[in-house]
């Protein structure tokens, strides 16, 4: 056929494949095939351009199909950058720089996905006593993990805690040295995965609200769609709009930052980014280097500039854990622009919404309506 040979044929597959993978995410469905190509935008624009060249070394046959592909995988390869270019150094940062002395306003975390079978706790002890933030996080966290991290409430004065130990890789425990109120445990769009919410208080004595949170990713092994996670993060975007809080949101989101859902998340919410303009800071793969991307977030409102983020060294995971420092600093509201959702994403974000089941009544009542 075509009169091609068995070279030039492995040399077509190998140049339709980056466009098939840039091409499945256009499609508006919610399954994991579609969804998964989310994901590694980088490594398909690597791919992309090495098809390129790989067409111009191996190229044989000069049928007019090889040309367009390798046209194609070059668009691929420009389309695929554009996605991720506000997480470069190409763009500019969306939240401001803090360069002053910490103070009573300024506030610290580290969000950690500690693998649950990883039994390496001394290394991510070691990393809460060098850095020394506010606020712990762990995710993946079972009773075994709760045992092994005691040392933070009797040795490093993390007083206010919130466990939630458990075996299906989707347990949370919450560290503060900073007061917290009003917290609730929730299970939004399923029984066995939980989120947390509550008031923190500033040394300042001001008050702000935080979210932890770790939805099922779409994937083969877990979810078959995006379904849940989506509106997951959809209904915590739209109590952040109804209400108004000073916020901060952190943990694995299971979703990268440049994916339509973590867009319409910001757009409906209006909280910042402080990785745009600055970098990638991908924590997942912790063991491939090729097969990174940001899957650990921390999102807040623009009330707050940014201090530092990073990337912490690997504690055993498969996540590398992530901290931040933040600057309480209402007068940057004022300066610091936030995207706003039209009344076409609102109505996108009311029907992902609609979609998750089982979804509670008193969710579906209030956050739906």
């Amino acid at each position: 056929m075509f009169g091609l040979s068995p070279t030039d044929w492995l040399l077509m597959i190998l140049l339709w494949l980056p466009i098939l993978a840039t091409l499945l995410p256009l499609i508006n469905h919610d399954h994991w095939v579609f969804r998964v190509f989310d994901f590694p935008r980088l490594q398909i624009a690597a791919a992309s351009l090495l098809c390129v060249v790989l067409n111009y070394l191996w190229q044989q046959n000069e049928h007019p199909l090889f040309t367009f592909f390798e046209i194609v995988n070059f668009a691929c390869f420009i389309y695929q950058l554009k996605e991720i270019s506000a997480y470069t150094r190409l763009n500019k940062t969306e939240v401001l720089q803090y360069s002053g002395e910490d103070n009573e306003r300024t506030l610290s975390l580290i969000t950690s996905n500690v693998l649950t079978p990883n039994r390496r706790s001394d290394l991510l002890l070691a990393t809460v006593r060098k850095y020394q933030p506010d606020i712990v996080l762990t995710l993946e966290s079972d009773k075994w993990w709760e045992e092994q991290l005691a040392p933070l409430e009797h040795e490093l004065a993390y007083e206010y805690t919130v466990k939630i130990p458990l075996d299906n890789l989707y347990g949370m425990h919450l560290y503060s040295r900073l007061q917290l109120r009003n917290v609730e445990v929730r299970h939004w769009v399923a029984e066995d995965i939980p989120s947390i919410t509550a008031e923190l208080q500033l040394r300042s004595g001001e008050w702000i609200r935080i979210y932890c949170l770790h939805p099922m990713p779409p994937s083969p092994t877990e979810a078959d769609t995006s379904t849940d996670r989506d509106a997951e993060l959809l209904l915590v975007g739209r109590e952040i709009e109804k209400n108004n809080h000073s916020v901060l949101v952190f943990g694995d989101l299971n979703d990268v930052a440049w994916s339509r859902t973590s867009r319409l998340f910001q757009q409906i919410s209006g909280l910042l980014d402080p990785r745009k303009g600055r970098g990638l800071y991908s924590t997942f793969h912790a063991k491939y280097p090729f097969l990174r991307w940001p899957l650990d977030h921390i999102f807040h409102s623009s009330d707050f500039m940014m201090s530092e983020i990073k990337v912490l060294p690997t504690i055993g995971s498969d996540h590398f854990p992530v901290y931040g420092k933040f600057q309480f600093m209402p007068a940057a509201e004022i300066v610091q622009e936030k995207e706003e959702a039209d009344k076409e994403e609102k109505e996108e974000a009311k029907e992902k919404i609609a979609e998750a089941e089982p979804l509670k009544e008193v969710v579906r009542e209030k956050y739906t309506e």
